[in-house]
């Protein structure tokens, strides 16, 4: 086991919460205070963020601070169904005061910021593709190490990207959250249907943010007070 291997099974089991992010926590149980549903901005995560243009369109990529050595692995996370890359926001605080790295994480089309000709374009295909172009585009002929990580629909993505001939050759590593792919697979085919399913619009971001809690989209209110705006003020 490796040193850092250890270090994780020593400090970060069982989980815990996030320690810089500031932001108020749930009240306990049968208290009366009403939740804070505030956002958060990104910028208290990330370092910056770019639109990246493609033949596509233009894909959102929020990025860490850059690593002390250009040698360093990027770890460049896809989202599952219905979120953003801003949902990576608290793994990104946690990973980076791990490790010397860089997390980059994109808006997958139909999703965040992101603004692509044909967003329920979603075929796995299509998906992969627009990794490829994204990844060419943000280092040109000289990508660093590069480890997918993908949750959910994001999982089959980053599994089929890892074999892309087109950038197979600086994937260095490779990792899925809550995905059996053939599962996932099948659900592109109703991808659509689920992200119409969502509200257009809300009175507020804080009654976005409440109603993505209460509908079990995202279980951490924490984690909602990030991501949330990205994916409704499009």
């Amino acid at each position: 086991m490796s040193s850092l291997q250890k270090s994780i099974m020593k400090n970060k089991l069982p989980p815990r919460v996030p320690r810089s992010s500031g932001i108020a926590k749930l009240a306990p149980f049968g208290s009366s205070r009403r939740k804070d549903y505030s956002p958060v901005s990104w910028k208290q995560y990330f370092d910056r963020c770019v639109d990246v243009e493609t033949e596509a369109g233009s894909f959102r990529v929020y990025l860490s601070p850059e690593p002390d050595h250009p040698s360093r692995p990027r770890i460049f996370t896809l989202h599952g169904g219905g979120y953003s890359g801003l949902s990576w926001s608290l793994f990104t605080e946690e990973i980076t005061n791990m490790i010397h790295c860089q997390v980059v994480s994109m808006d997958v089309r139909g999703h965040g910021e992101t603004k692509v000709k044909d967003p329920d374009d979603l075929s796995i295909e299509t998906l992969v593709r627009d990794v490829e172009q994204v990844i060419q585009k943000l280092y040109d002929e000289e990508p660093p190490p590069i480890i997918l990580l993908g949750h959910s629909m994001g999982g089959a993505i980053a599994v089929r990207a890892a074999h892309s001939p087109v950038i197979e050759q600086y994937i260095h590593g490779i990792a899925v959250i809550d995905v059996v792919e053939g599962t996932a697979m099948e659900s592109l085919a109703s991808m659509q249907g689920f992200l119409r399913g969502r509200p257009t619009h809300f009175k507020s971001i804080e009654h976005a943010i409440e109603w993505c809690i209460r509908s079990g989209q995202v279980r951490n209110l924490e984690s909602a007070k990030v991501s949330m705006p990205s994916q409704i003020l499009k």
